[in-house]
């Protein structure tokens, strides 16, 4: 996928234990995070954001077994559409039960 993209998650998961310790070692790591979203964006090219965001999600729920519930929004800056817009955007919401 050529061009900037931005992305946001939403991540489901049970923070109490992580939250009481105040430890990163009992929670979700988001520099780990990032690095994986930045990993497969360089790894190959898509040509469709729906793909990378599904390949985003579906590696997330198997990387962390804490996470119960992934959403990306994942945007693509100044498209090539042949008029003036912003970005485009693609949401996926998966589950640990989904896969």
């Amino acid at each position: 996928m050529g061009g900037k993209f931005e992305a946001d998650l939403d991540i489901s998961t049970d923070f109490t234990y992580a939250a009481a310790k105040d430890a990163l070692q009992y929670t979700i790591d988001y520099e780990k995070i990032y690095k994986i979203i930045i990993g497969l964006s360089e790894h190959k090219k898509y040509h469709l954001i729906e793909s990378l965001a599904v390949i985003i999600v579906d590696t997330l729920l198997a990387e962390f077994d804490n996470i119960k519930q992934v959403t990306i929004r994942l945007r693509k800056k100044n498209p090539p559409i042949g008029g003036v817009v912003d970005s485009v955007e693609v949401e996926v919401t998966k589950n640990r039960n989904e896969q």
